[in-house]
């Protein structure tokens, strides 16, 4: 089968499913040049890449040569089928252009979160007209699939689930040792993911271990009005910023717990990278999060918004190192069974399947 990949953002996630898709399959990924150095170098050699420059939304210029490059080494490749990662302003305009081909494109956001002013520049109406271009979609939670199929209205037999790809590294060469009282909250800082929550519970924990930090890691909103809330600063060690696979490796190993305590949520790319370093998660029971985190299993869920059960859930966990390190070790039994590149590439390649044999009877039926 030949492939062609298409993604503007999810380097990592990408790279990760498309090496996996090549030890079987002729693969064409097509990505941004602002992915990191050393993502582009873990491209498998078997993979042919094509990356382009990401010109600004308000450049419509630009973004019509970037999205002809696009087009036409599609075409000169030559695919038997079209894999879109979300969707684009501009791109999703242009998907007619590859209609020829049939298209699977993954939901990773089937709507937009509160706070992210980012994906809000695309306008809902413009990502559904791309999702439903789709043959075929897939989603990375059984929670997902009403809101696609409902509010989007793609049929719920073209609407697949496949867990998110492992991500993370698992050979890195940098060993640290746990801290048994740190937790972490990492990724993009929006409104969506509940950090004022933490904060407002970090005092309750406090009470019950001692010496117990808090690191936040990742870059975002405005992180002043977060700073405000914090009843005892010098408990959170903050780096508001862009986060290199150096220092996500370092974070991730040293933290005993990671803690998702988002108000709203699809899925999330946190849980994967804390089961590859065996943490355990707590997380809040929203979207797919359920789905993600196993309670009592490879993590605890607590009621969104409740400061008193997120505070409870990290204490449990800190308190107890054998239970701590058994969800771990769980995680990463989960995610090498449901999440690892090569079952997620085989759960792909049969949506695949599903597309190109509802497209062929439709190109047949045209007239040569």
């Amino acid at each position: 089968m030949r492939i062609a990949w298409i993604s503007y953002d999810f380097g990592e996630y990408s790279i990760r499913q498309v090496n996996a898709l090549a030890r079987e399959h002729e693969v064409l990924l097509v990505m941004t040049t602002e992915v990191e150095g050393r993502l582009l170098r873990e491209v498998d050699p078997a993979v042919a890449l094509c990356c382009f420059d990401r010109p600004r939304l308000r450049q419509p210029l630009r973004q019509y040569a970037s999205i002809r490059k696009i087009v036409r080494r599609v075409h000169e490749f030559g695919p038997n089928v079209v894999h879109f990662q979300n969707g684009h302003l501009w791109f999703n305009m242009a998907l007619p252009l590859l209609a020829r081909y049939p298209l699977v494109i993954t939901i990773h956001d089937p709507r937009h979160h509160e706070g992210d002013t980012v994906s809000r520049k695309t306008p809902q109406a413009v990502m559904d007209f791309g999702f439903r271009r789709a043959d075929h979609v897939i989603v990375h939670g059984r929670n997902l699939v009403e809101t696609v199929a409902g509010e989007i209205g793609i049929r719920r037999e073209r609407i697949h689930v496949i867990p998110h790809v492992a991500m993370g590294e698992t050979a890195s060469p940098l060993r640290v040792v746990e801290d048994e009282r740190q937790v972490l909250f990492f990724g993009r800082i929006w409104e969506y993911k509940g950090l004022e929550y933490l904060i407002r519970a970090a005092p309750l924990v406090a009470r019950e271990i001692d010496d117990v930090r808090f690191v936040i890691a990742g870059a975002g909103e405005d992180f002043e009005r977060y700073r405000q809330l914090m009843e005892t600063p010098a408990q959170f060690v903050v780096h508001n910023t862009w986060i290199s696979d150096e220092q996500r490796a370092e974070f991730f190993q040293r933290s005993a717990v990671v803690v998702l305590p988002y108000i709203s949520a699809t899925q999330s790319g946190v849980v994967p990278v804390a089961y590859t370093y065996g943490k355990p998660v707590v997380a809040t029971d929203v979207g797919a999060l359920p789905e993600c985190v196993e309670h009592g299993q490879t993590g605890l869920l607590v009621p969104p918004r409740d400061m008193r059960a997120l505070a409870d859930a990290i204490v449990t966990l800190l308190r107890d190192n054998r239970l701590r390190h058994a969800m771990g070790e769980n995680g990463r039994k989960k995610l090498e069974q449901e999440w690892a590149p090569d079952v997620v590439a085989r759960k792909t390649v049969e949506v695949y399947e599903c597309a190109i044999g509802d497209c062929r009877p439709m190109r047949e039926k045209q007239p040569a």
